[in-house]
């Protein structure tokens, strides 16, 4: 029999009559947990919340799923916040496939704009509650999910069709995955693409939406190359410390893919990402007569990526680019989400560009070669996503940060992964910084980039001053009476346990406003600092300059 099928999402993201359609299509029997409590206790759900409450649903809830999901032939649609009790999640992941309809807050409200049955709706400020309720929710509806579906388009009919494709090819691959396990000497040891470590994920804009190919041995991958890098000719441009471990190499795989490649090396470091450098890329490109069709690959470092897509948005007006990073920063932050950019003498990525590239390559190989200081630096950022938005990221980083130091295959894939997922999400939710969400992902960054440009740029990594910008930044939440201390000194030790410098260097207090007022979420001249109300929640707000002065005085080194 045709194995169970459960849909979550959001009250509003369609559940119920897209699960009636998959069941009529896949001749299975339709379910929706909602419906079924209230036809068990004669009570609908309002009355429910209204007289029992939310946990005595909740506990009603946990018991009907339980029995749902252990029947066979099931398509059931899930209440919105099913998933956020443990129970609920391990049967629905145990028990069979499970569909995340994802759907925009937009959209919801113009759903649910005249239905009263909704009762966590009941409220002045429905949108706030939405908000709060998808990003409560978001986390736990991704680690459930077989396969995540937007709800975005008008013709129901043709995404349940989609679905239906998805489903077939999700099954299929469960199969393979079955067969592989069960015979284990079938796959070639030597094939990066068999290797299950290998990761493929997408960053949702539309029609400019690109992959992020995670893996080992990818930049010998002569079909992926040939598939994500597009064009016939390539200008490759890198630096004098990664070109000598992986410019041969990835020339030649180009060339076997039939790219004709051509290369600029540029010294290293963050001092050299600057004007000049730019201009050097722009006079390589003008002397080998490069066109609009002559595709960028930047491989190499945060420097490299960031002035690389800089050059691919304003060289004639914009071609197209790859991102092939070569540390563990650039592949978990700085080479997803189109952000590009120079710096300037008077602040840090103050000229630059927002421009996405074609395809994100990074092959985790190369972390191998990767000096002890540049991979604790990139754990900056790792920590980050954890801090700001996944409370369960950042315990599973707790428990495994020696596993990271130690370079453990598993461990460094699944972090890369797990970041890339939830920068790949913020990405398509507020790309150019519209709406507030994309500034959280600069947790530590206002701190950390006027450690930066006081001490002159390269004398330390952006992970460490970005590593000591959190311990700053939640020290300064709770002074703001938002972030328990407890939580502040969780940040803190696993920073120091990442080998992250906790303690910020005196410039003095004058010097330390001043270079904190030159950042781009300053509005009005009033500084803007990304803080936490709660482990996995930021928020971007003003501060009153003696809790400021307070922060600067704890945090800084007395002499």
């Amino acid at each position: 029999m045709q194995e169970n099928i459960f849909l979550v999402g959001l009250m509003g993201s369609g559940k119920t009559t897209v699960g009636r359609l998959l069941a009529k299509r896949l001749g299975l029997r339709f379910v929706d947990s909602d419906h079924e409590i209230e036809a068990r206790t004669g009570a609908t759900i309002s009355w429910i919340f209204e007289i029992e409450g939310e946990e005595s649903f909740r506990r009603r809830e946990v018991e009907t799923i339980k029995d749902l999901t252990g029947q066979t032939g099931v398509v059931l649609a899930t209440g919105g916040g099913a998933v956020v009790h443990p129970d609920n999640r391990k049967h629905l992941k145990s028990r069979g496939t499970v569909i995340y309809l994802r759907a925009s807050v937009n959209n919801i409200l113009q759903r649910t704009m005249h239905d009263k049955s909704r009762p966590l709706l009941q409220t002045e400020n429905r949108r706030k509650k939405l908000e709060e309720l998808a990003k409560q929710r978001e986390p736990f509806y991704r680690e459930v999910a077989d396969i995540i579906v937007d709800t975005g388009r008008p013709n129901v009919h043709a995404m349940v069709q989609s679905i239906l494709t998805q489903l077939a090819g999700f099954q299929k691959r469960k199969v393979g995955e079955k067969q592989k396990r069960r015979s284990p000497n079938r796959i070639r040891k030597d094939n990066p693409t068999m290797n299950s470590k290998n990761t493929h994920l997408k960053v949702d804009l539309g029609e400019r939406s690109y992959p992020i190919e995670i893996g080992t041995g990818l930049l010998k991958d002569v079909k992926l190359l040939a598939r994500t890098v597009q064009g016939n000719r390539i200008a490759i441009i890198t630096n004098t410390v990664v070109a000598p471990l992986y410019l041969e190499s990835l020339t030649r795989s180009l060339n076997e893919a039939g790219k004709q490649v051509i290369s600029l090396v540029l010294p290293d470091g963050e001092q050299e990402k600057n004007w000049e450098s730019l201009m050097k890329v722009f006079d390589f490109l003008m002397e080998h007569k490069c066109d609009r069709k002559t595709t960028l690959v930047a491989l190499g470092g945060g420097v490299i990526g960031d002035m690389t897509g800089y050059a691919a948005a304003s060289f004639m007006r914009g071609v197209p680019f790859v991102q092939v990073p070569t540390t563990l920063l650039a592949e978990v932050d700085s080479s997803v989400g189109g952000k590009t950019g120079i710096n300037h003498p008077l602040g840090k990525n103050m000229i630059g560009a927002f421009y996405q590239p074609e395809a994100v390559i990074a092959d985790t190989s190369t972390l191998n070669t990767l000096p002890d200081k540049e991979l604790i630096a990139g754990l900056a950022e790792v920590i980050k996503y954890g801090a700001i938005i996944d409370a369960g990221f950042f315990e599973w980083l707790e428990k495994n940060i020696e596993k990271l130091l130690n370079r453990e295959d598993e461990a460094l894939v699944y972090a890369i992964r797990r970041s890339c997922e939830i920068k790949a999400d913020i990405v398509r939710q507020d790309e150019r910084e519209s709406t507030g969400l994309r500034a959280i992902l600069n947790f530590g960054h206002t701190f950390g980039h006027a450690i930066e440009a006081g001490l002159g740029y390269g004398q330390w990594l952006h992970g460490e001053a970005v590593g000591c910008g959190m311990v700053m930044a939640a020290d300064l939440s709770a002074r703001m009476g938002w972030l328990d201390e407890s939580f502040g000194n969780r940040i803190r030790m696993l920073v120091k346990k990442a080998g992250l410098p906790v303690v910020a260097p005196a410039l003095g207090a004058e010097r330390w406003i001043e270079l904190m007022q030159v950042d781009k979420k300053n509005i009005g001249g009033e500084i803007q600092f990304v803080l936490l109300k709660a482990l996995g929640k930021a928020v971007v707000a003003k501060v009153p300059e003696d809790m400021l002065l307070a922060t600067l005085k704890e945090c800084v080194a007395s002499n």
